[in-house]
Formats: structure tokens, C-alpha cells, sequence
């Protein structure tokens, strides 16, 4: 459990695995509960197509007390890309939890980082982590940039 009392569901660990182990999915994004107590699954998918996957992040909605604002959300992607120099293809499980700055709510907002750690650290396996809070930080490129520097 986490700081703010939210739990994460069993099926948040269970898709990660089916993602890690399976390669049948390649993305899987994460959203609190609408009464913000647990971690919940809400979209697992095989598409690969990373501006699917962005749209998704950026059109996200959370509300509170009547209000919606845009949504925070937690989302692991089975990122694919080739090194430099013909050196071959990597694949690296990144976490990302994206929480935009602007038109963001409060109380969403603050909930989502408190329960970050619960998530991640139930997730084993993940190589990177990004946090963005601006749309061009979930950009293909800056993922690429901020995941390619160790090349492992």
C-alpha cells in the first residue's frame, strides 16, 4: 500500500507479466480507481503504434468533487529501437508516469505521485523509468533520447 492508502490491483501485475513474459502486449496504461483507493488496469494493447499509445496519455481525464481536469496516468511500454551504428535491436521496459502541469486538478495530481512507488515496485522488471508532465516529454524521440543513453 502507499503513502496515500491506494492499493494496486492484482490484475496491474498480472498484465505486466503477461507484457514481460508473453511480448503480446506491447503497452499497458495504469489509472487510479474513480475513487482514487486502487491502481486498476485501464487499457492493455498489442498495437505498437507510439501515437495510439501518446494520444491516449495526452486525452486522459481525471476528476474530483465535479470537476475534470486532465488525468494523470501510470503506463508501461515494451520500447524497441536500434542502436547506433548497426549494433543491433533493444527492447526495454519503460515506466512512464505522466502527470501534465497544466489542467491537471490538485487532488489527482497529488494522489498519483504518492502512489507512484507502490506501483513500480510491485512491477518487476522494469529497465527505465520516465516521468513527463509536459506533451512534448512524451514525444517518441525524447523517450528515445532519455531510454538509449546506458545502450545496454
Amino acid at each position: 500500500m502507499s503513502k496515500s492508502g491506494v492499493s494496486v490491483s492484482p490484475e496491474c501485475v498480472s498484465k505486466f507479466n503477461e507484457l514481460k513474459l508473453g511480448k503480446s502486449i506491447k503497452y499497458i496504461i495504469y489509472k487510479l480507481s474513480d475513487d482514487y483507493t486502487e491502481v486498476v488496469v485501464e487499457d492493455a494493447s498489442s498495437d505498437g503504434d507510439w501515437e495510439t499509445f501518446q494520444n491516449k496519455l495526452l486525452n486522459a481525464k481525471a476528476g474530483h468533487k465535479g470537476k475534470v481536469g486532465k488525468g494523470p496516468r501510470y503506463a508501461v511500454y515494451d520500447f524497441q529501437y536500434e542502436l547506433e551504428g548497426g549494433e543491433g535491436t533493444r527492447n526495454k521496459i519503460v515506466f512512464i508516469s505522466w502527470s501534465p502541469d497544466e489542467g491537471t486538478l490538485v487532488f489527482p495530481r497529488m494522489t498519483y505521485a504518492s502512489s507512484k512507488e507502490s506501483l513500480k515496485n510491485a512491477l518487476n522488471g522494469i529497465a527505465s523509468e520516465v516521468q513527463a508532465n509536459r506533451d512534448d516529454e512524451i514525444e517518441y524521440a525524447t523517450i528515445l533520447k532519455d531510454i538509449s543513453k546506458g545502450k545496454r
